[in-house]
Parts: C-alpha cells; sequence; structure tokens
C-alpha cells in the first residue's frame, strides 16, 4: 500500500516513468497510479493494468501527433501560400494515415480531417 495523505491507497499500477509527486510518504523516483480502491487482484489484471499505462502513453504521444500535423497545415493555410500549405498537407496525409492505420483514431475521423483540411487549401486563392 501507500501512503496519501494518512490513508492507504491501493496501487493500481507503477510506470517506468519517473515523477515525484510531492507526496511526503511516496518513495522518491516512484510514480503511481492509484485510486481509493483495493488494487488489482490477479497476477493477469496486475499485468493488464502495467500494460495499460504503457498503452495509454503510447497512443497519447500518436494522437499528439495527429494533432500536430493538423496544426501545421492550418497554420500554413494561415500564412497564405497555397504551395506551402499543399507541402505539409502531403507530409501531414502521410501521419494521419498511419495513425488511423493503428487504429489510434477512426478512419472516419483521419478521412474527415484530410477532406477538411484539402477543401481549406483548395478554397485558398491562387
Amino acid at each position: 500500500m501507500v501512503c496519501v495523505g494518512g490513508k492507504d491507497v491501493g496501487i493500481i499500477a507503477v510506470s517506468h516513468v519517473f515523477v515525484r509527486f510531492g507526496y511526503p510518504c511516496l518513495p522518491e523516483r516512484l510514480h503511481v497510479f492509484f485510486r481509493k480502491f483495493s488494487m488489482a487482484n490477479t497476477a493477469q489484471a496486475r499485468k493488464r493494468a502495467r500494460q495499460a499505462v504503457a498503452q495509454n502513453a503510447h497512443n497519447s504521444a500518436l494522437r499528439s501527433r495527429l494533432r500536430t500535423a493538423v496544426k501545421a497545415v492550418r497554420k500554413a493555410i494561415a500564412g497564405g501560400d497555397k504551395a506551402a500549405a499543399a507541402d505539409v498537407f502531403k507530409k501531414a496525409q502521410s501521419t494521419i494515415d498511419s495513425i488511423a492505420d493503428k487504429k489510434i483514431v477512426h478512419k472516419n475521423k483521419a478521412a474527415r480531417a484530410k477532406s477538411r483540411l484539402s477543401a481549406a487549401i483548395k478554397a485558398m486563392g491562387a
């Protein structure tokens, strides 16, 4: 058990990322995801909880890459240079498609994002 504010709480999963929360009773280099109910009871459930932390971090990074790619295209469109925007969009398409292939976002959401960006580029003046 881990002490938080004088109360014992169960450890749901321990991440490989070492961050200090600032609680006086937590170990110095332990990043803990905890809730106020008991921890996983079986070895399989403990392993799945550990895996969920890693998968969540990986998926979050990929979603961030998707948002960054879309923002880059939007910024290029706002810049007013149609050729530059088309070039950035071409690179963003690859990122959007790869993330959709990994099922991080639904393929229809990816298609919708690409369609809207493409339409915005076409609507720009020559």
